[in-house]
């Protein structure tokens, strides 16, 4: 298995995925969440546990997709768990991560909510 640079910050995390994705590494983009973490992709469904995330990202990853890093939003920080967010460059409203310090010290994505549209005006 290969040994992955750890988020030793919750605000490390979207680094190590801009890298890691621009990479193709499905694998690494995966490694950043916990075994059993829920991510709300595709919009409107969800993808559960760390393999299940990791064949998505495959899938993903495939088209060889360009990501440009986006700055971080104010962490905020409770304990052993934060909340990390971005404002998108692509138009997509934000994007929220609720992340875990690890018994290393580490960080690890347990939700991740990579696209929020804002609502219609009516």
């Amino acid at each position: 298995m290969t040994e992955y640079e750890k988020a030793m910050r919750p605000e490390d995390i979207t680094r190590l995925f801009v890298e890691r994705s621009n990479a193709g590494d499905a694998a690494g983009v995966a490694a950043l969440y916990e075994e059993d973490a829920v991510l709300a992709y595709p919009p409107g469904s969800q993808t559960v546990g760390r393999e299940a995330i990791r064949e998505l990202w495959e899938k993903v990853l495939a088209g060889r997709p360009h990501f440009e890093p986006e700055q971080p939003l104010p962490t905020l920080v409770h304990g052993d768990i934060a909340l990390t967010s971005t404002p998108p460059r692509d138009g997509a409203g934000a994007r929220a991560q609720v992340v875990r310090r690890q018994p290393d010290g580490s960080w690890l994505r347990v939700i991740d909510q990579p696209e929020f549209v804002p609502p219609a005006v009516q």
